[in-house]
């Protein structure tokens, strides 16, 4: 696990080489089909030497959730031990690790005119204003939830409107052990220690994600017809700015720029979560050393097989 731009396909794909390790994708973005350069998605070419299960599994009209994903990687994880492999579980999604690892909150049904409710607040006062509501009812989750991040926000109060609980306590009642299913994981960690480099190499990844035809990409996910902007696929970081662009809302240069904000605001909080999390191995990726002191610490593990016949 580790931030955006943290270069993790690179490190995952040379452990593939010295384990037998399948890899098993935990990105909420790459799920998706037709959304290729601004996931900064692993080529063809790459994802024929080396399978990324749970990479173009939906189209972007339907949405994919924390549940999805914890069928769905469990399912992929037996098959792979199933195979005598064993599964590598690589991403930046952190609510996808934390729902697999720990357990998913039986939260309440969603409820359409509880979100039109809050929607109508949002358009009239703006999401910040219905962020500050959040904060009176739920601190720990108003903490954690970005002003802006509309769909978060929105599910947050949604919750609350139809319990009368908040997101945080649902969240606190799940079983520690329910997620994992008795599997036991290993944590990784890649971590840039210097913000500003990190900062740099997200910079760079998306000026090439740009110039290699981002705008494009978007432009032609939305000639279909289903395609909304509030949709998750199109909420997801880069593309809901290129898609405000091209409906006129701001310039391109303009466009860029926030979609950089936010892509340095997710790493922000990715940081966040990573720092919450016990028994974590972390190794700085862009040590030369990097995938070899990830493998000595696998080694040293007494229930790893490190065969890869």
């Amino acid at each position: 696990m580790g931030t955006t731009a943290a270069g993790k396909t690179d490190v995952a794909i040379e452990l593939c080489q010295h384990f037998p390790f399948d890899i098993v994708s935990v990105d909420s973005a790459l799920v998706y089909r037709g959304m290729d350069i601004g996931t900064a998605k692993p080529d063809a070419a790459t994802l024929r030497r080396t399978p990324h299960r749970l990479i173009d599994i939906r189209d972007p009209e339907e949405r994919y959730s924390a549940g999805d994903f914890v069928r769905d990687a469990r399912r992929e994880m037996a098959s792979i031990f199933a195979a005598g492999r064993w599964p590598l579980l690589v991403g930046g999604t952190m609510l996808y690790f934390r729902a697999l690892t720990r357990g998913l909150a039986k939260l309440p049904q969603g409820d359409a005119n509880v979100r039109a409710a809050i929607d109508a607040d949002a358009l009239e006062h703006g999401w910040p204003a219905v962020h500050a509501r959040l904060r009176e009812v739920d601190p720990a989750a108003a903490k954690r939830i970005n002003p802006n991040d509309s769909q978060r926000i929105q599910r947050a109060l949604e919750v609350f409107e139809i319990s009368g609980r908040s997101l945080t306590d649902w969240q606190d009642d799940v079983e520690p052990k329910q997620g994992g299913s008795g599997i036991e994981f290993v944590k990784i960690a890649l971590q840039i220690p210097q913000r500003q480099v990190l900062h740099d190499r997200i910079e760079k990844r998306l000026d090439t994600m740009f110039r290699n035809g981002f705008v494009d990409e978007v432009a032609g996910l939305m000639q279909r017809p289903a395609l909304t902007p509030e949709l998750p696929s199109m909420r997801a970081v880069g593309y809901r700015q290129v898609w405000a662009h091209l409906t006129g809302q701001y310039a391109l240069e303009e466009a860029q720029y926030r979609a950089l904000v936010a892509t340095r605001q997710l790493a922000k909080r990715q940081i966040t979560w990573l720092r919450s999390e016990t028994e974590l191995f972390s190794c700085d990726p862009l040590e030369a050393a990097c995938v070899d002191t990830i493998s000595a610490f696998l080694e040293a593990l007494p229930r790893i097989n490190t065969s890869s016949d």
